[in-house]
């Protein structure tokens, strides 16, 4: 492709001060983009760019500066959206050292944005929390509480206070009535570190609940920092809630979003909006995925309100653009649109809608582009393959699902660093690749093919076949072809992480609010 076009630091702060529509996109693996990185950068690697561009970049012609720290990747990115129909694509000028030579600043994490937003509102509403001690004290005296785990449900299954009970972010507001229906029951909600603890506690303070209201201070991390000892494998879930509780509920949220300046549309609207051609407009729904897979508006995306507003960056990556929110109660798009609101976003909620609205049943499917044609083979001739010398068998999945398990043998891949990834393997006389569904290990065939002339083919069904097949697996690092980077270890999950790192992770978030300050571009307010 010919020279492609660069943006500046300054032509990207200008841009968000002015709420103008852009993606930032740090092309490298989620480790190092978590190491450092500008405010309002979403991470799209280019390992997986075909796979989540369209879904979180939907509109073609938006402002898309890429960048990375000096691996070349962002040059590659750039051929690869402008094949995929994208047609403003930029690099940042200098890569990451020229955002950091000019003075921008940088921020460490992942999910920055939401994480510092948190902050703010505990500094400015001064939210109210309980110290891991006081909360341990209540339960040793079977005092009249309820600890609320305001994370996904995956999340509090690993570890949890002990009683306490799942009840994702978006959730509270509806379903807090009936978990502490006496008006002087201790509600407790927590996370695993501070933000959904703070967003939790406040949108319950927000909606004027008559129970007293706290964050468990500093979540699981400030509970094993106190010596106190957390569940695993807890069951607890909220049920179904009556039309009484949620009518209440949903009056309550919807003076949040009122206060908030949450914007109201109809299908009519919101038809209007997306035929905006020079605008994006995301549609999520709020709701759990189960309801969701149940019936949803055409068109949706199912995205859990908690963590919408935890993750925004990861499926809204166009700063600048329209999220319309969608329930079926009024009362979790209210409340998600309010902190959006108040993050900076132009959010509305769909209004008017009725059951039969909710029409087209199933599972989220992104968006994705023309999948490549490859050389495919079934388990069996892989089954023989392998019980020779010659195959080697590549592995793109998440590295956190091949140690957890793979196909015997297996060398675990990133794709965009396929040069290197060759460097250490035996010689082969032919290339086996493969992920969950084999999906990744398309696109991977084609970059890998372009670098050998040893023949590449691609499992099909992927190690999801081999498994239903009731083939051996095994576990561990047992090949790794490289370093895995893909995803960046937070300091706030698992069981075994070190002290020091869980205490530098809350030193980290204290210390956001001065970063925000440094930043400037953040744009966020916090509703009375």
């Amino acid at each position: 492709m010919s020279t492609v076009a660069t943006r500046s630091f300054h032509d990207i702060r200008r841009a968000l001060l002015a709420h103008e529509e852009l993606a930032l996109i740090d092309v490298r693996e989620e480790d190092p983009f978590a190491q450092e990185h500008p405010l309002f950068a979403a991470n799209i690697p280019l390992s997986k760019l075909e796979l989540e561009v369209f879904a979180r970049v939907p509109r073609r012609d938006t402002a898309i500066t890429l960048y990375d720290d000096g691996e070349g990747l962002a040059t590659l990115a750039a051929a690869r959206l402008s094949a995929l129909g994208y047609s403003d694509v930029a690099l940042l000028e200098g890569g990451l050292a020229g955002w950091r030579a000019a003075g921008g600043e940088l921020f460490r994490d992942v999910n920055v944005p939401s994480k510092a937003f948190g902050e703010l509102v505990e500094s400015e509403r001064h939210t109210p929390s309980l110290a891991a001690e006081q909360v341990q004290a209540l339960l040793d005296a079977k005092a009249d509480v309820v600890v609320l785990d305001a994370r996904r449900f995956d999340e509090y299954q690993t570890m949890s206070i002990p009683g306490g009970i799942s009840v994702p972010g978006a959730e509270l507001v509806l379903r807090v009535a009936e978990l502490a229906p006496n008006p002087a029951t201790q509600v407790i909600v927590n996370c695993a570190g501070r933000t959904r603890s703070i967003i939790g506690t406040q949108s319950l303070v927000n909606a004027g609940i008559p129970n007293p209201v706290a964050a468990l201070r500093n979540g699981t991390i400030g509970w094993t920092l106190a010596g106190q000892q957390l569940a695993h494998g807890q069951q607890r879930s909220f049920a179904p809630v009556s039309d009484t509780t949620r009518a209440s509920a949903a009056g309550r949220a919807r003076a949040v979003a009122d206060r908030a300046a949450v914007a109201r549309l109809t299908r009519d609207g919101l038809a209007a909006w997306q035929a905006e051609p020079h605008r994006t407009t995301y549609l999520f729904d709020v709701r759990t995925p189960e309801e969701f897979a149940q019936g949803h508006l055409p068109a949706s995306r199912s995205v859990p309100g908690g963590q919408l507003v935890q993750e925004t960056d990861h499926v809204a990556s166009v700063r600048g653009a329209r999220i319309v929110l969608v329930d079926d109660d009024g009362v979790r798009a209210n409340m998600s649109a309010s902190w959006l609101s108040q993050m900076g976003w132009q959010v509305a909620v769909l209004d008017g809608l009725s059951a039969a609205d909710f029409s087209e049943p199933g599972d989220w499917q992104a968006p994705l582009p023309e999948q490549p044609q490859v050389n495919e083979i079934d388990v069996d001739q892989l089954q023989t393959w392998l019980q020779a010398p010659g195959t080697v068998l590549l592995d793109f999945t998440t590295s956190a699902n091949y140690v957890k398990r793979h196909i015997p043998g297996a060398h675990w891949a990133i794709r965009a660093q396929l040069p290197q990834v060759l460097e250490h393997l035996p010689v082969a006389e032919r290339y086996v690749l493969t992920c969950g569904s084999s999906l990744l290990a398309r696109f991977a065939a084609v970059d890998l093919q372009a670098l050998t002339h040893t023949p590449v083919y691609v499992l099909e069904g992927g190690t999801a076949r081999w498994i239903a097949a009731g083939l051996p697996l095994e576990s561990g690092e047992t090949h790794l072809a490289v370093a895995r980077s893909d995803r960046y270890r937070r300091p706030y999950e698992g069981t075994d992480n070190p002290r020091e790192a869980m205490q530098g992770y809350l030193d980290w978030e204290f210390g956001l609010i001065a970063q925000l300050e440094r930043d400037g571009t953040h744009g966020f307010h916090v509703v009375r």
